[in-house]
């Protein structure tokens, strides 16, 4: 029962501060005006901005935002105990993740559909437009090279989520052009897209799980499946957005939806029968019992669990596509808000799983002899007293989170099958067979993922584009140059070898620095965000606060990890690592300066102008962008 007493006491704070809080800010603070022109009005070019109506942009805006970062994230800082990790998911995306969203979203759209990057130089000052480009430039990077990774081990580890997940690339796209060539209606095209969604699971994972073994003659399966799966977000990210993007993130919102409301179900059912307790995990853990090497809470839950509570990639999110695809002001509040308390949610449910249903019992996966392709989840066991025991519980539990083990052992694979198959014991309980429930849970995560990742690639070209565009070289402001370059670059970051691993592990060399960078973008954002309040003299101390504390979060867990006695980089050799984080400070403390230089000459006075709008036919040339 505690356990879905949790999970109601979680939703119904995010419905509240929806309309309470949400709604004050839409209001009173940001004042969204229904007939404002937009940039997707303004500057519409059925490429990359293209007026949408607000619930398909709800489904690409959730999926985007949410990727894994709320399921690795959540996974990984139950560690320390699931009640950290669940204040600060609650608490953290209602007051500081949703009002950044919130206010880099409307930022951009009162700036021309603007990344926060083009936004802080006028903003701020000019120079913070380079140094906020180049940060993005970085981070966009890593997470190009990060999210391919992830989805490649996802393929690896449960080959019944490939077929899934390819098969809705089609779909959409015959979504796409019945929308917007033939001008149809939705509901009808989405029930029969999630119709076949979920057909497409149960065949990938009971007759076409996909091949791996084949796959494997032909090299390292992570690495091609990362070159594989970056070769496609090119294709995506120069397309028209309504011909891919938007009807494939549509059609996964619907499935992803249907997924988390069977965790919802399933998570009420086993609280009601008593099969599942958050207290087969310890609440809190004391710090003598966590693994070896494992770091203090403090500041690293605040930047561990980024994704959930509040996550600096979201800014790019919301200042990069949705802005430029908005059809209206007031569409922010349930777009921008409302999507990261829906996030909220998903990592409840993360922790839930990884608590809860990790204890209702640990499964291995064994051949099913009566197929060639298909294995069956089995209950894994232990002998006590010579009586052979299904695990259960808290030694369950401690099966999948084993503090004997040193933290770095603690893998992405392992992280990942906490969730997964946590979640697939709460849609057990509802009847539904342990492997099947495990590839609906699976292709979540692999959907989650491929939303993010090819949005993210979207807004690395335009990031590049802009960069290109402030430093006059010229080739770069194309967007398949700049693509390009941002595929290059991912990829190759993705398919080094980390030190001592195969191919295809380059991402994990970076990682140990995606939490921190993450979310100093976050406080850079709402940096923005404060000094567009600030110049308009409307209130800004509930900017202040988060922005504060996400500023001092990341650089505390930056010196922690460069200089702690015997494990910090600069003891260890990892250079790299260390120079990057030195880099990475200093864009930080620059960019904070010039702006604490800034406060006492921009209260009141509005910033710079853009200047006038230049007509589409003037645009054409340029690459067909008309803004």
């Amino acid at each position: 029962m505690s356990t879905l007493l949790v999970a109601i006491g979680a939703f119904v704070g995010y419905l509240v501060a929806y309309h309470t809080y949400g709604r004050w800010l839409a209001r009173k603070i940001f004042r969204l005006d229904p007939k404002a022109v937009v940039p997707s009005i303004e500057c519409r070019d059925d490429i990359d901005y293209c007026p949408t109506r607000k619930q398909v942009i709800f489904g690409h805006h959730y999926t985007s935002i949410a990727g894994t970062g709320p399921i690795v994230g959540p996974a990984i800082a139950v560690f320390w105990g699931w009640l950290p990790a669940l204040l600060w998911v609650i608490f953290g995306a209602i007051f500081i993740g949703a009002v950044h969203d919130f206010g880099a979203l409307v930022v951009s759209l009162r700036n021309r559909g603007q990344t926060v990057g083009d936004v802080a130089g006028r903003m701020i000052a000019p120079r913070v437009k380079y140094l906020f480009l180049t940060i993005l430039f970085f981070a966009l990077t890593l997470v190009l090279a990060v999210f391919g990774l992830v989805i490649a081990t996802i393929f690896r580890l449960y080959p019944e989520s490939v077929l899934s997940v390819w098969f809705a690339m089609p779909v959409a796209i015959a979504m796409g052009l019945w929308v917007h060539k033939f001008n149809g209606k939705l509901l009808i095209p989405s029930l029969m897209a999630l119709g076949l969604m979920y057909a497409a699971i149960y065949l990938g994972v009971y007759h076409f799980p996909f091949p791996n073994e084949w796959l494997a003659q032909f090299g390292n399966p992570i690495v091609i499946w990362t070159i594989i799966l970056l070769a496609y977000c090119y294709i995506a990210s120069v397309l028209p957005v309504w011909l891919l993007l938007q009807p494939r993130d549509y059609v996964n919102s619907h499935q992803l939806i249907v997924a988390l409301a069977l965790l919802v179900v399933g998570v009420a059912v086993a609280g009601v029968t008593n099969q599942a307790d958050i207290n087969s995990a310890p609440a809190i853990v004391p710090a003598d019992e966590l693994p070896q090497g494992a770091p203090p809470i403090l500041p690293f839950l605040f930047i561990t669990i980024a994704c959930g509570a509040i996550s600096g990639f979201h800014c790019l999110v919301s200042s990069g596509t949705t802005s430029k695809q908005l059809a209206k002001e007031p569409d922010a509040h349930y777009v921008g808000y409302g999507s990261m308390l829906m996030e909220g949610v998903l990592a409840v449910l993360v922790i839930l799983a990884c608590c809860a249903g990790v204890g209702m019992g640990k499964y291995v996966k064994t051949p099913d002899p009566g197929s060639a392709t298909v294995s069956r989840y089995v209950a894994e066991t232990k002998v006590v007293d010579g009586i052979e025991q299904q695990l259960k519980g808290r030694a369950a539990w401690r099966t999948r989170y084993d503090n004997s083990k040193p933290w770095k052992d603690f893998g992405l694979g392992t992280k990942l099958a906490a969730f997964i198959e946590g979640g697939a014991n709460f849609l057990g309980v509802l009847g539904i067979p342990l492997e099947l429930a495990i590839g609906i849970i699976a292709v979540l995560v692999a959907s989650f993922a491929a939303t993010t990742l090819d949005t993210a690639t979207r807004l690395h070209r335009y990031v590049i584009q802009e960069l290109a565009g402030a430093i006059r070289l010229a080739p770069m402001t194309n967007k398949f140059a700049a693509t390009g370059l941002a595929v290059v670059l991912g990829g190759v970051i993705a398919v080094i070898p980390a030190p001592g691993k195969d191919m295809g592990t380059g991402g994990l060399i970076l990682w140990p620095l995606f939490g921190a960078t993450n979310q100093l973008l976050a406080g850079l954002a709402f940096l923005v965000t404060f000094f567009y309040l600030w110049r308009r003299g409307r209130p800004a101390w509930f900017i202040a606060i988060p922005m504060t504390m996400m500023l001092v979060m990341p650089l505390w867990a930056l010196l922690w990890q460069m200089f702690y006695p015997e494990t910090g980089w600069a003891f260890t050799g990892q250079y790299m690592l260390f120079g990057i984080g030195i880099a990475t400070m200093a864009l930080q403390v620059w960019m904070v300066v010039e702006a604490l230089l800034m406060i006492p000459r921009a209260k009141g006075v509005l910033e710079e102008a853009l200047p006038p709008f230049e007509p589409r036919s003037a645009m054409a040339a340029s690459g067909g962008r008309s803004c």
